[in-house]
C-alpha cells in the first residue's frame, strides 16, 4: 500500500524539499501552507494523488478543516511533519513587541497542536502512525537575540514527548532536530554565514530516507536528523 505523508509549511524550503523528496520515492504527499501562489505551483509540479491546499495553522477551525479535507482526499496520513514555523528578526527581548511574540507562538506551538489535535485520533484509531515535531538546536540550547524562537522549540520539546506518553504506543510522537541548514529562516539570524551550511534538498536527500524508518520504537525520543 502507498505511504501517505502530510508536510505542513510546504511551500518553500525544508518542507518544498521533503516534499519533492517523498513524491520521487513514491510515497503519497499531502501539505498545507499560507501562500495560495506557492502552493499552486507545487501542486502542479506534484500532481494527484497528492493533495496541497492553503492552511494557516495558528487558526485552529482551518487545520480541522484542512486536515478533514487531506483524510478524505489521502486517507489517514502515515507521517506527519510538522514543520510550519516562523523566526523572529535578531533583536532584544525587549524590543519584540506583544503582537510579534504571541504570532512567532501561534504558527509554531499552537499550530502544532492543532494539527496533532484532530490527526492523533484517527491515526490512533487506524493503529499506527508517526508525527515528527520539528524543534531545532535552538530548542535544546539557546541563543541571545531569538528568545522568541528558542522558547517555542524548547515548548515543541516538551509538547511532543508529553503528547507521547498519551498515544498509548498507538502513535509515535517525536521532537526533532534537523540541523542547521541554509534557508531564509536561517539567513534572517545568521545572514551571508548561512551559505555555509547544506541546501535545503542536499538535506532532504539525507534526511527523508531517515524519516520513513521512523516507527512506535522511536516513540518519544529526541531525535537529530541526520547531516
Amino acid at each position: 500500500m502507498q505511504k501517505h505523508v502530510l508536510i505542513t509549511g510546504c511551500s518553500r524550503g525544508l518542507g518544498l524539499a521533503m516534499a519533492r523528496q517523498f513524491a520521487a520515492t513514491g510515497w503519497t504527499v499531502s501539505g498545507c501552507a499560507r501562500s495560495v501562489d506557492a502552493l499552486e505551483k507545487i501542486s502542479a509540479e506534484l500532481s494527484s494523488p497528492n493533495f496541497f491546499s492553503p492552511c494557516d495553522v495558528s487558526d485552529d477551525s482551518t487545520v480541522r478543516q484542512f486536515c478533514a479535507e487531506v483524510i478524505a482526499s489521502c486517507g489517514v496520513p502515515d507521517l506527519v511533519l510538522n514543520n510550519a514555523a516562523m523566526v523572529n528578526p535578531n533583536a532584544p527581548l525587549w524590543e519584540i513587541d506583544d503582537e510579534a511574540f504571541a504570532r512567532i507562538f501561534a504558527i509554531n506551538v499552537k499550530g502544532t497542536a492543532s494539527v496533532m489535535r484532530h490527526l492523533l485520533p484517527p491515526m490512533m484509531k487506524k493503529g499506527g502512525g508517526v508525527i515528527v515535531n520539528f524543534s531545532s538546536g535552538w530548542g535544546r540550547s539557546a541563543s541571545p537575540e531569538v528568545a522568541p524562537y528558542c522558547a517555542t522549540k524548547w515548548a515543541i520539546e516538551g509538547l511532543s514527548q508529553a503528547a507521547a506518553q498519551e498515544t498509548q504506543g498507538k502513535v509515535a510522537i517525536i521532537p526533532l532536530n534537523p540541523g542547521i541548514i541554509d534557508t531564509v529562516m536561517l539567513r534572517s539570524c545568521f545572514g551571508n554565514e548561512a551559505a555555509y551550511y547544506p541546501k535545503a534538498e542536499d538535506w532532504a536527500r539525507q534526511a527523508v530516507p531517515f524519516l520513513m524508518k521512523l516507527g512506535l520504537k522511536d516513540n518519544g525520543r529526541q531525535l537529530t536528523a541526520p547531516s
